[in-house]
């Protein structure tokens, strides 16, 4: 996904253009992304019919709903990472580790500007254009989140928080530290009762109840968790899965639910609606989503989320060419709104890599069909809201494992997650301190 948030860009280099279309007679397609959209399409696409070019900040696609679990060693990082260019380009030079800084729909023209010489800028000409740039999380304007809160939508978040919990746990164990400061480090408080910020309580309690309890024995009664939430937890979910995820949460001894919502962040507290301080040494931050700067910046009819609008066939409104498609968290279906989720996103990389294929009717609508929603809740617990059928409990955990492992993009990582999950139950997570 990107997340850039620069307001300028100064482009300083030579342009750099190439019209495949004309070279090979194949159609150039250029894809902004490698999230769940942008992936899928690349995986679909028939690349005997168009020469495909990616522009992305990162060369690797994220199985975003076991990241989570990275952040506590359950999982290492790269065990949820596929590199893009496994997929096979047709020439190395097809990807790009570069953001889009401009785009010019009138002539087809996509300004880029590379992540690894920030300045150096070049222009991308385009027979078809797909926008799949994901979202920001949204911090709705609360002061200090920008400063002192932790995102976790990829990898480097995911190690930052990682390393932020044990240094905390390190630091509290340093003599001459003050009580309330080593009662603040042990405070970890989550704000956001989505499945994101859910799962990652989950994880982090287990990470308290079976590796703080072998590792760091005399803190084992100290570490805190405090989950904020202003409405009720996993919003989507059934009600009665969403009372039961409650009610485990609850009964857990340092597992504390705070129903409120949060004025100010600061260094060392979060500061509630209710006039209530949570000292703490950790806030992560999962509470909803917001535009990049790249989808501010295009002048292009918006819902009143910012998000890209687009037809029933993902086009771009507005687009003079009817060349640009737009989907995943970036976007959205006008008169037809559709959930952020990852599976949302893959269904209609698929469906535009058949539309520009000619695979389908060109009249044929986009259509999505939920599969259903899974969470984990900790203590091997889960809860599965599929149409049809709604579980919970172990059954549901198990569930939730068997699907993420199938949903795996590659072979690769089939068989590194079931290691990581075997080491961490037969020896611990890895507690290792490195930057």
């Amino acid at each position: 996904m990107f997340t850039h948030t620069r307001k300028c860009f100064h482009i300083k280099s030579t342009l750099f253009q190439r019209n495949n279309s004309t070279q090979t007679g194949r159609k150039k397609l250029v894809i902004l992304g490698t999230g769940w959209g942008g992936y899928s399409l690349l995986r679909n696409i028939d690349k005997k019919m168009y020469d495909v070019v990616v522009i992305s900040p990162r060369n690797y696609f994220l199985f975003t709903p076991l990241l989570a679990s990275t952040t506590v060693g359950t999982l290492e990082f790269r065990s949820i990472i596929e590199p893009v260019r496994n997929t096979h380009f047709r020439q190395t030079g097809d990807f790009h580790l570069s953001y889009a800084s401009k785009l010019d729909m009138e002539n087809k023209v996509l300004h880029c500007e590379s992540v690894l010489q920030p300045g150096l800028g070049y222009k991308l000409n385009y027979d078809n254009l797909v926008i799949a740039v994901g979202a920001r999380s949204n911090t709705f304007n609360v002061p200090g989140v920008e400063d002192h809160a932790f995102f976790l939508k990829d990898i480097p978040d995911a190690r930052r928080i990682r390393n932020r919990i044990i240094n905390n746990i390190e630091l509290s164990l340093h003599p001459g530290l003050d009580e309330s400061d080593r009662k603040r480090l042990l405070n970890f408080v989550i704000v956001g009762g989505g499945p994101t910020g859910v799962e990652f309580g989950a994880e982090l309690y287990d990470w308290i109840q079976q590796d703080v309890a072998r590792v760091y024995h005399q803190r084992k009664d100290q570490v805190h968790v405090t989950l904020v939430e202003s409405n009720q937890i996993l919003g989507s979910f059934d009600e009665r899965l969403r009372n039961y995820a409650e009610k485990k949460i609850k009964e857990r001894d340092r597992f504390k639910l705070v129903k409120s919502s949060v004025t100010r962040v600061t260094s060392t507290c979060v500061k509630l609606s209710s006039g209530e301080d949570l000292p703490c040494g950790l806030v992560v931050w999962s509470t909803g989503l917001s535009p990049t700067w790249f989808v501010q910046s295009l002048d292009v009819e918006k819902n009143r989320n910012g998000q890209i609008l687009t037809d029933k066939s993902l086009h771009v409104i507005g687009d003079p060419k009817h060349s640009v498609f737009a989907m995943g968290d970036c976007a959205d279906i006008k008169d037809n709104s559709l959930p952020c989720i990852a599976q949302v996103a893959e269904k209609q990389g698929e469906y535009i890599a058949k539309y520009l294929c000619g695979k389908i009717d060109k009249d044929k609508n986009f259509t999505f069909q939920s599969q259903g929603m899974l969470a984990y809740i900790g203590k091997y617990q889960g809860v599965s809201d599929i149409p049809n059928l709604k579980m919970q409990g172990v059954t549901s955990w198990f569930l939730w494992r068997s699907a993420y492992l199938t949903k795996l993009g590659s072979w690769r990582l089939r068989m590194q997650v079931p290691m990581d999950w075997t080491k961490a139950l037969l020896f611990g997570r890895d507690v290792s301190r490195f930057d």
